[in-house]
């Protein structure tokens, strides 16, 4: 019964191992293939964005950058709509006295910086989760070592 054991073990584990190693493969390539590069401003600046360390780089930035255009407020904390304003900054009334009210822009601007965030982040989360599959069909062979020999003496 350990035989049979040790065989199952060491061919999930070079599955998993072929999973895991697949799995950082084509998030490198598919993040590669974007050609971003950090901003001079983040915390790791001006290099490609190809790994984890990078994607957070890059994904903290575009955060950082998106708080500062809004002023420090998030989507939630901004109305949807603001009073339309002249070249001076003085609202424009409506033919009923009540200000005339715009798409917020600003708001609009987290749209895409979440956007961005959450494929850079789901990046991360790739890399992490293909390398704990790695991981576990490593364990898996070395189990399946284990196994095999605890076999060959009983």
């Amino acid at each position: 019964m350990l035989l049979v054991s040790a065989i199952l073990a060491k061919v999930a584990g070079v599955i998993l191992v072929a999973g895991g190693i697949w799995g950082i493969v084509f998030t490198y390539q598919n993040v590669a293939q974007e050609k971003i590069i950090t901003s001079v401003d983040a915390s790791i600046p001006g290099v490609p964005v190809l790994g984890p360390l990078t994607l957070k780089s890059q994904a903290d930035i575009i955060r950082t950058h998106t708080l500062h255009t809004t002023g420090d407020q998030v989507y939630a904390e901004m109305p949807r709509q603001i009073p339309k304003v002249d070249a001076a900054g003085k609202q424009i009334l409506g033919a009923d006295g009540k200000p005339v009210m715009v798409a917020n822009t600003a708001r609009d601007l987290w749209i895409t910086a979440t956007t961005l965030t959450t494929a850079l982040n789901l990046g991360i989360v790739t890399y992490a989760f293909s390398g704990l599959v790695l991981l576990f069909g490593l364990i898996s062979i070395w189990t399946g070592i284990t196994f095999y020999a605890l076999s060959r003496k009983y």
